[in-house]
């Protein structure tokens, strides 16, 4: 089975696509000084992107992994986005966890799996 892979970099590509499978890198906010709302909705609208390049969309969305900077500051204002994104009758399987980020203005990040 081949695999196809969209927006390659030197260590990742953004889209990984196998037997009818999208594999999306971790995806960021465009702008880091936002608050947890504003990165919230810029990642997600990354997602739908990714997703579109791929041939797939949120409502074939099979996981979700979240990483929070500060669960405790950030997990309303995430969930308070993602409720309004995730498409009716379609929500995922989903973790949300407490990660460092890799610089001190990202406050969240998603890893996305979702069928063609």
């Amino acid at each position: 089975m081949s695999i196809q892979r969209l927006h390659v970099e030197k260590r990742y590509s953004e889209v990984v696509i196998h037997n009818g499978t999208v594999y999306l890198a971790g995806q960021l906010a465009d702008d880091y000084s936002g608050d947890i709302r504003q990165q919230t909705r810029e990642t997600l609208a990354n997602i739908d992107r990714m997703l579109a390049a791929a041939g797939s969309d949120k409502s074939k969305i099979l996981s979700v992994t979240i990483y929070l900077k500060d669960m405790g500051a950030h997990y309303e204002g995430l969930n308070a986005e993602y409720d309004a994104w995730v498409a009716e009758g379609a929500a995922a399987a989903r973790a949300c966890v407490e990660a460092k980020m890799y610089k001190p203005e990202v406050l969240v990040e998603m890893m996305v799996v979702a069928a063609v």
